[in-house]
């Protein structure tokens, strides 16, 4: 069986030794046209791309993503037209593998089957639902590994070791690991040497599986967590956008001068 295209994206980043750099935006921030073009950028020094399919009651985010998919909505984003940047992203000079990060609800008023097909005609390669613990989620991840594509299991500091082995040992080749138990966008309480403590206990249980830190993730710390498989940065970039608007900047110019300072700080 073929790698899929994030496998390979690891693959890669670990025979260069340093972690995958994975960026979340949301799809249509600021502006459908804009998304698409912050994702054309920025897709030069990242390794994989997380898109946010905005919903208005994200219980998991914090303000910087919530003002983004505000944002979103209010610019006319919807899961077809999430779909239609995605596509138009797969086209373009870097097309970096694509996980698509949201809310059950959001998919079953689409129609999960629907929502996988399209995944599918798109060019996503991943998904991560953040209100679809498992075991819940185990009959949609198995769907979604059947169509090829990967079901990304969370896992916290509260998981327990028993719960951490199950959801290890139904797991996909992806892991997230989030890194303290708040909203995305808090600023990072745990010492990051704690959370690789942590982490590095994931890893042993999950040979075989890449396992990337998200929450917290900033130009400020990113160096800390290069041991990692992957670092994914998240709020930080709603924050960019949200300030560049306010100062009337492009929000295009700010967000790829960023994305490649935090790529030169885990080289």
């Amino acid at each position: 069986m073929t790698a899929s295209l994030i496998d390979q994206a690891f693959k890669k980043c670990k025979a260069e030794g340093r972690p995958a750099l994975i960026t979340y935006t949301v799809a249509g921030d600021p502006t459908k046209k804009k998304s698409l073009d912050i994702l054309k950028a920025i897709s030069k020094n990242v390794d994989i791309i997380e898109s946010g399919m905005a919903f208005s009651t994200p219980i998991a985010d914090g303000g910087d993503i919530q003002t983004s998919a505000h944002r979103a909505i209010q610019a006319g984003i919807n899961l077809n037209e999430t779909f239609k940047i995605i596509k138009k992203f797969k086209k373009t000079k870097y097309p970096r593998p694509v996980i698509l990060m949201g809310y059950w609800n959001l998919i079953l008023q689409f129609n999960e089957n629907k929502f996988i097909k399209m995944c599918k005609k798109s060019g996503v390669s991943g998904l991560i639902i953040v209100d679809l613990p498992h075991p819940e989620n185990r009959t949609f991840a198995k769907k979604c590994k059947k169509n090829g594509i990967v079901f990304v299991q969370l896992l916290s500091p509260t998981t327990s070791k028993p719960r951490m082995k199950k959801i290890i040992k139904d797991s996909d080749t992806m892991i997230y690991y989030i890194s303290q138990s708040n909203t995305t966008g808090g600023k990072l309480k745990v010492a990051p040497k704690d959370i690789l403590k942590n982490y590095n206990k994931i890893q042993k249980l999950a040979k075989g599986k890449n396992c990337v830190i998200g929450f917290g993730i900033t130009d400020k710390n990113i160096s800390k967590f290069k041991s990692a498989n992957g670092v994914v940065v998240g709020s930080l970039n709603s924050k960019i956008i949200t300030n560049s608007i306010k100062k009337k900047h492009n929000p295009v110019i700010k967000l790829d001068r960023m994305i490649k300072k935090l790529k030169n700080k885990i080289i």
